[in-house]
C-alpha cells in the first residue's frame, strides 16, 4: 500500500492472540497452489529434523500484494544497510508428516 493510501486507510483495532504475538521463527518456506489459492509454508529446519512452523492460505491477487510489499521492504532494508546476499537453499527438502 503507498503511503497515500495510507493516509486515506480507516484504522481497524485488531486483537493478536497471545500465542501468536511473540511469532514463530522459520529458515524455510515452499509455495504451493491451485487455481483459486496460494498456500505459503513456512519450515524450522534443524539437523535431523523439522516442523511446519506455520500455513498461510491466501487468494492469487493478495500474493501479488505480499510480493510487492516484501519487494518493497526488502528495498528499504538493502537501503539502511546495504545488499543482502541470497544464500543457497537446504540440500534436504521438508517432508510432511502426520
Amino acid at each position: 500500500m503507498s503511503d497515500e493510501a495510507k493516509k486515506g486507510a480507516q484504522q481497524l483495532p485488531v486483537k493478536v492472540p497471545d500465542d501468536i504475538l511473540g511469532g514463530a521463527y522459520s529458515n524455510h518456506m515452499e509455495v504451493s497452489h491451485t487455481r483459486e489459492e496460494f498456500f505459503l509454508d513456512f519450515f524450522t529446519l534443524l539437523p535431523q529434523v523439522g516442523k511446519l512452523s506455520g500455513r498461510i492460505i491466501v487468494s492469487p491477487g493478495h500474493v501479488k500484494r505480499i510480493v510487492r510489499a516484501l519487494a518493497e521492504n526488502l528495498a528499504r532494508y538493502e537501503e539502511a544497510y546495504g545488499p543482502v546476499p541470497e544464500i543457497p537453499e537446504p540440500t534436504a527438502a521438508p517432508k510432511i508428516v502426520n
